[in-house]
């Protein structure tokens, strides 16, 4: 399941994991004008663990879902 939500600031899509256990905490996106966030719960840790990319991370990110096994470049646009 996915949701979706239009903030000030940011859209925020959040993954949620259904299906057979172990199931993963809920994974939190926030897409802002100058990055991306990923944000996680820890339980062993008992914390939100949260990623930052950059918007050129993002496009290589984008780049790779459709890509075999390699080592690549992404050229600009």
């Amino acid at each position: 399941m996915v949701t979706i939500e239009h903030d000030f600031d940011a859209t925020v899509v959040t993954l949620v994991d259904e299906g057979p256990a172990p199931l993963r905490e809920d994974v939190t996106i926030n897409l802002f004008e100058d990055c991306v966030t990923v944000e996680q719960y820890d339980e062993r840790r008992d914390e939100v663990v949260t990623v930052t990319l950059s918007m050129a991370q993002i496009r290589d990110l984008r780049a790779a879902l459709d890509l075999p096994e390699g080592i690549y470049k992404v050229r600009p646009a």
